[in-house]
């Protein structure tokens, strides 16, 4: 077994975060392991004017920490799931996904107390498609304005005046000491968050077997059912931040239910299955099929 452990990870405020609670967690579930962590700046931080659609998606998040861990720079890296892409590159594998956070999203605003409560015409920031889908599905009289950068750089952007309001995830508000500025929040079944959002995920070479041993101690196994499904009927739909999918699986009495939805950023036409399964690919999979036969395949292919 290793003696020592490199976890890389990006360099915002809430990535640093999540890797130090998973340093943590990894100190203390094995005594005596030398934990560090490899800061690095990826794409997807760096380039802040344009959206994740336009500049090639949320697997930008990840290369530069693949290529540390390819290079023997790094043991392992630590993401949010929902930024992880449907199909990993090939020589990587997720050994262990934490315990989910809260999933739901967060209405955040200074004035006001939710979306309804939103005077005609007022100014909402967000970069998510699959938010400004049930933004305007809800709200079609609201400007929906980029809104990108890290959670601090968000909220200032609030605080400034540049937005009325704008929708972030309550799990990185959370992290960040920053509960008290959720005014309200969007949750299952009204609004659906993103395919694992709230859900950390450790990423490691396929080879690094000592690595994969070190890290399942970490893995929760009723959030990797959920998550897995969430994903499953992403991929089906060949999914990305190109197109406003949402998912939120959730296990009761022994099954998974799975609430899938794809919308439409532009008119806010929605489209929504809930499907009740035992096995997680499988009932991914159908949700996607019965969201393509009540017409989810139309808003798929619309541009972004």
């Amino acid at each position: 077994m290793t003696a020592s452990l490199r976890i890389a990870t990006r360099k915002s405020p809430l990535a640093l975060w999540q890797t130090e609670h998973v340093a943590a967690r990894l100190r203390a579930e094995h005594p005596g392991l030398d934990v560090s962590l490899v800061p690095l700046s990826t794409r997807g931080d760096e380039v802040l004017d344009r959206s994740l659609a336009a500049i090639g998606g949320k697997g930008l998040f990840l290369k530069e920490l693949e290529v540390a861990m390819q290079r023997h720079g790094a043991d392992c890296a630590v993401h949010s799931l929902k930024d992880v892409p449907m199909e990993l590159e090939p020589g990587f594998v997720l050994p262990a996904i934490l315990a989910r956070a809260d999933a739901a999203d967060a209405f955040v605003s200074n004035r006001f107390e939710g979306i309804d409560a939103l005077p005609p015409g007022a100014r909402v920031g967000t970069s998510s498609l699959r938010r400004q889908a049930q933004l305007r599905a809800r709200r079609p009289d609201l400007q929906l304005l980029d809104l990108r950068g890290n959670v601090n750089t968000r909220l200032a952007k609030l605080d400034a005046g540049d937005y009325d309001a704008i929708v972030l995830a309550c799990a990185g508000l959370q992290r960040l000491g920053f509960e008290a500025r959720i005014r309200a929040r969007l949750e299952a079944p009204d609004w659906l968050p993103a395919p694992a959002q709230g859900a950390i995920a450790i990423e490691c070479r396929r080879d690094a077997s000592a690595v994969q041993a070190l890290l399942r101690v970490l893995d929760d196994a009723p959030t990797r059912r959920c998550v897995e499904a969430e994903r499953a009927m992403n991929r089906a739909l060949h999914g990305s931040c190109h197109v406003p999918v949402a998912a939120f699986a959730r296990e009761r009495e022994g099954r998974l239910h799975l609430q899938g939805l794809v919308g439409s950023a532009v008119d806010g036409r929605l489209v929504r299955a809930d499907v009740v399964g035992d096995e997680a690919e499988v009932l991914g999979r159908e949700t996607a099929r019965r969201l393509l036969d009540a017409g989810a395949g139309e808003l798929l292919d619309l541009p972004g």
